[in-house]
């Protein structure tokens, strides 16, 4: 990332150091404190203090007598210039601003605290760390660093669009065409806002509004995805949780794009996407919507606090509501007040 011309701070300094460090460790080789000393140009301490830095960001750091330290895996560290490059000429003139972190509270939070873009223009964010990532209902996000994609994208309508309750699932069908311009195949949408692979799940969506009903909203559209969940995460979680995830390495496996590349896909289909919304709303993408999901006539529980209710899924409303079939009579649910599940026959 691009530093400025002028004296940098110790603490910036600090950032820019353990940033050079994670890229000479992402290619997966080992480095003696020695090399890296020499390289970062500080004291075998100063590679200690910088090590134990990244360690307490989550980063996995292996040492082995002998031969130094190094990744567990390469990872391909999130680039800021190569997000931008892959974008197309068109979505790249109207992207207001990008920022590539290494570690912030939430991506969405940060983008929430920026001013709104000016219309017609995005801002982008997303980091190696999050540390207070969150899902819908107040859940927690986990993706540790390197095993995905946390981004955030700011965008303001000049005023709210029609069916702007459902913009969450439009926001899923923009995600599903972005993995399939990358070749990745066979992903479905769960209402409200999960994206899933052979029924478990991949990713998720959370969509934040600030604004007035009649006048400019903006919208912060969180987007999270696992790209490749280490094994060690997974052997932390209980066995029913981990059976439950899914990653993109699982699905392409060598031909697993590199995290800049989806960022920059999932953009530039968000971006599009966001275009058609403001004019149309919702019925641009509600066939689509509905050849994408996964629990279509399925049997059915939603649960809404202390209360379930058994039925069969059947689509949703122009507006995003869902429409579930319960003894014969269709019933109405609203995404913010439930949770949607799948019954197993």
């Amino acid at each position: 990332m691009p530093t400025s011309s002028k004296a940098q701070t110790p603490k910036a300094q600090a950032q820019a150091r353990r940033q050079r460090l994670l890229a000479m460790l992402a290619e997966g080789s080992f480095y003696s404190g020695e090399q890296l000393a020499k390289k970062l140009k500080i004291s075998r301490a100063g590679v200690w203090k910088l090590m134990n830095s990244l360690k307490a960001l989550g980063v996995d750091i292996e040492s082995v007598a002998r031969q130094g330290y190094r990744l567990p895996r390469a990872v391909d560290l999130l680039d800021k210039d190569a997000i931008v490059s892959s974008l197309p000429a068109t979505t790249r003139s109207q992207l207001e601003r990008a920022d590539v972190l290494l570690t912030v509270d939430s991506t969405n939070r940060f983008v929430a605290d920026l001013s709104p873009p000016q219309a017609g223009r995005f801002q982008l964010c997303t980091a190696e760390v999050q540390n207070a990532g969150r899902g819908r209902r107040g859940r927690s996000w986990i993706a540790p660093f390197g095993s995905g994609v946390c981004m955030s994208l700011g965008w303001q309508f000049v005023e709210a669009p029609p069916t702007f309750s459902a913009l969450s699932l439009a926001v899923g069908v923009a995600v599903v065409k972005a993995f399939k311009r990358l070749g990745i195949a066979g992903v479905g949408l769960k209402w409200p806002n999960d994206l899933q692979w052979q029924g478990r799940k991949l990713g998720g969506i959370l969509i934040e509004m600030r604004g007035e009903s009649a006048g400019p909203a903006q919208v912060i559209i969180g987007i999270g995805i696992n790209m490749q969940m280490p094994s060690a995460i997974r052997m932390q979680l209980a066995e029913r949780e981990a059976a439950l995830i899914a990653d993109i390495h699982e699905i392409m496996r060598e031909q697993t794009p590199t995290r800049n590349a989806l960022i920059g896909a999932v953009a530039t289909e968000l971006l599009q996407m966001l275009q058609t919304f403001t004019v149309s709303g919702f019925a641009a993408f509600k066939d689509e919507w509905h050849e994408l999901d996964t629990l279509a006539n399925a049997p059915v529980k939603v649960i809404s606090g202390s209360q379930t209710t058994m039925g069969f899924a059947r689509g949703v409303e122009a507006d995003g509501t869902l429409l579930v079939d319960v003894d014969g009579e269709l019933r109405k649910f609203v995404s913010g007040e439930v949770s949607l599940r799948a019954v197993k026959s």
